[in-house]
Parts: structure tokens; C-alpha cells; sequence
């Protein structure tokens, strides 16, 4: 078993440009911890069986709903139930994310397509 250490999340965002590519740098009971830079807007989407929590660490992001938008930002966070459509979206600059969810979570949900990431690198 190795030593915990503590994980620096400026560290770990510099280690990566691209926006829209999860990387897992924690697991926990099942759950993994995801760091994603955001630009511009994503694509609509919903989680049948997960629900995700988005906690913005710089910028603001914007997640819209069917019915509404909600903007959340630099150290606040969300979360979105299972089977609620969803489009998350940054806000003016690029956004940095720390996302919880289970580990069976595929970022574009049910919608699919080329944005899905089904191989997340580990930082």
C-alpha cells in the first residue's frame, strides 16, 4: 500500500492543454476524481445511472438545463442528478473542473459521439 499524498490541482492542470478530456488523478470507493479544462460549450447529454458533481477551481462554468441555466463559479460546485440532461460549458475563459463520479461514468453519457474519451489517462 502506498503512503497518501496530497494531490496539487495547479500542478496537475498544468500537465495538460487539451479541453473536453477528463484525466483521473484520484479513486475512492468506486468513484474517481477527473480534472477537465473547459472552452466553450460541450454537447448535451445525461448519465442513466451516474449522478456528477462539477466543482469549478478557476473560472465559471456554465451548465445549462432544458428549463433553465445555472452559472457556477470559481470555488462552488454542482451537482447533476442521474438522467438529467445536461450541457456544461465555459464561461468566457477556459474553466478548470474537478469532477466526482463512479468510475463507469463516460463523459458524453447516453449521447455518445466523437467527444467520447473511453480511455482516461492517469496524472
Amino acid at each position: 500500500m502506498t503512503t497518501p499524498q496530497p494531490v496539487n490541482l495547479e500542478q496537475k492542470f498544468g500537465l495538460f492543454a487539451e479541453a473536453w478530456s477528463p484525466k483521473v488523478v484520484g479513486e475512492l470507493n468506486g468513484q474517481q476524481v477527473k480534472l477537465a479544462k473547459f472552452r466553450d460549450e460541450f454537447i448535451w447529454h445525461a448519465h442513466e445511472h451516474e449522478d456528477e458533481l462539477f466543482l469549478v477551481v478557476r473560472g465559471t462554468m456554465r451548465m445549462s438545463f432544458r428549463d433553465r441555466e445555472v452559472l457556477v463559479r470559481e470555488g462552488e460546485f454542482l451537482i447533476v442528478p442521474r438522467g438529467v440532461e445536461h450541457c456544461p460549458a465555459a464561461e468566457g475563459e477556459e474553466t478548470w473542473v474537478l469532477l466526482l463520479e463512479p468510475a463507469s461514468t463516460v463523459n458524453t453519457g447516453t449521447a455518445g459521439g466523437e467527444r467520447t474519451v473511453t480511455d482516461l489517462e492517469r496524472l
